[in-house]
Parts: C-alpha cells; structure tokens; sequence
C-alpha cells in the first residue's frame, strides 16, 4: 500500500480532509519492435496500472524524439546509448528523485538492469523483467514474421558477423548475442551484455548498484519461441563450448563468484524466480496484479 497522504479541503462547516495513498512511481521500458506509447502496447498497460493505483506516476521511456524514432532506436540505436539517453531523462525528472520501480520487457529488462547498474540518478527499488534476455541470446527464431525482409537479414547479421564491429555498432540485438561456442570472443568483442554481466572484470560499482534494489523479479515464459535458449530470462545459459546442456544460474561462474552481486541479493532474499505458461509477454492481467503489483508495485 501507498504512503498515506492527507488531502484537505475547506468547506462552510470547517477542514474536511481524506487520506489517499502516493504509490512508488514506476518506469517502463519497452521491447525489441514496440514503443513508449502504442495504445495497442505499452499505453495500455500504462493506462491499466494507473487505473489499479490512482494517482500513480508512470513513465514509458522513449528513446529519441518519436515514437518513430524510438522503435527503430530499438534496432538501431547501441544499448549505451539508450542507457545514457535514460539516465539523462530520468535524472531530469523531479517525480523520480526519490526513487521508483521499474518493469522492463523484453529486452528493455536488460536495459533497465543496466540503467541501475550505470545510473546513479536511477534509484530503483524493485526491477522487474519480464522475458528478459540477462545471458543473451543464440538464435532469434520469431522477429515478426518470418520472411519480412528486416528480420531475415538481421538473423543473418548475427548468425556470421555478431562481433565484428561495425555491426556491433550499428545493430542492437548484436550486442547481447551471446555465442557459446565462443565465449572468449563473446566476453572480448560484445560491446555491452559482456559489459555488464562483469564478464572479463568486475565493476565493483555494478555490484553495488544491483545490492541496492530491494528485489530483483525475474519472468520466464515456458513456451518461449522468441528467446533461445529461454532459460537466459533467469539468467541461465548454454554451458560454454556446446549449444544443448543448460547451465542455470545458481551452477553458474557469474554465481557462483557473485561477479554481478546476484548471490548476495539471492541470500538476503531480494532474486526472485516467477515461470508461466505463455509464449513471450503472454501473461493475464489478474496474474500480473498478484504476482506482480500487489508484492512489488503497490507500495
């Protein structure tokens, strides 16, 4: 619930007042081919939190000066920059200044666990993912439809030339290609997923930054067809040198050294793990309020 906040109002008999609650604000980050504001998308779901929490501050970012330019930025744009264009808007907004949650879909999830992780001015208090992809992907079989143009050529992007810089550059999904057979030349060449899972060195103030949340809320969508493999939405991966044996999480190097200070949080009860049925971002309404809102948003 809210924090309590009186509001009065004088009337012929004296002060009246009511308490109604201030919610924790909440900042969204969109996915691969969306935007901030589609009504069909993201402005729905903004329009159905702030009728479950009435006076709730929502901000959906928008990356660029459209919502033109904020889908193609999702392709286009490095992920470093975006982070750095969010940072700066968050910063700029006194709304947030006391701090927020956050809920990223897709790969707007790593985005925003890189914005805690880089963003001083981003105080989050609860991150959740919802179909995140925090190891990366190997494959991405649905891109839209599956003989548009646009997807084929980036699914033969990243299937030849994901390290090679110019792609890395110019290419958004490349940049948390994540290449099992190839993990020395992943951890060297990818220019921000290695970054900031503290692959080749540990930024201490990443850990930092992540032990600050109060919970960090994980959604793995069972029947996945989007994410490969789509035990990367829990952080688990493909053991290095093969394509077919999972590692999870807790097995993991990342873990196991607390590279990301995940085990800490995990130990001081703030990772959480949530599975459902559903292909990418299927979920119902009523099961994001209980499992989502209600623990984590309604504060």
């Amino acid at each position: 619930m809210g924090v309590p906040i009186l509001r009065c109002t004088t009337l012929i008999l004296g002060l009246f007042c009511v308490a109604s609650y201030g919610y924790t604000p909440i900042v969204l980050w969109h996915g691969m081919g969306d935007s901030c504001c589609f009504s069909f998308s993201l402005g729905a779901f903004k329009n159905r939190l702030t009728q479950q929490l009435p006076g709730v501050y929502v901000l959906s970012l928008r990356i660029g000066s459209s919502m033109v330019n904020d889908v193609e930025n999702g392709y286009f744009m490095h992920p470093n920059k975006q982070v750095e264009e969010a940072c700066e808007t968050i910063k700029n907004d006194p709304k947030l200044s006391d701090g927020f949650n956050a809920v990223g879909f897709s790969q707007g999830s790593q985005f925003l666990r890189a914005l805690v992780q880089r963003c001083s001015a981003a105080k989050v208090k609860n991150l959740i993912s919802l179909g995140g992809q925090h190891q990366g992907v190997y494959g991405l079989p649905n891109c839209g439809s599956l003989s548009h143009p646009t997807c084929d050529y980036f699914r033969r992007l990243l299937n030849h030339a994901a390290y090679n810089s110019f792609v890395q550059k110019r290419l958004v999904q490349a940049t948390y290609w994540h290449d099992p057979l190839n993990e020395d030349l992943y951890k060297k060449s990818s220019t921000f997923l290695s970054d900031i899972n503290n692959e080749l060195t540990v930024n201490e103030s990443y850990k930092e930054n992540i032990l600050k949340l109060d919970n960090f809320v994980m959604v793995l969508f069972e029947n996945d067809t989007m994410v490969q493999p789509v035990e990367s939405e829990f952080f688990g991966f493909y053991k290095p040198g093969q394509s077919v044996e999972l590692v999870n999480l807790t097995n993991s190097q990342l873990y196991n050294e607390d590279r990301l200070g995940l085990r800490e949080l995990d130990n001081k009860g703030g990772l959480h793990f949530l599975a459902l049925p559903g292909n990418h971002l299927e979920f119902e309404w009523p099961w994001f309020i209980k499992m989502i809102m209600e623990p984590y948003l309604k504060n």
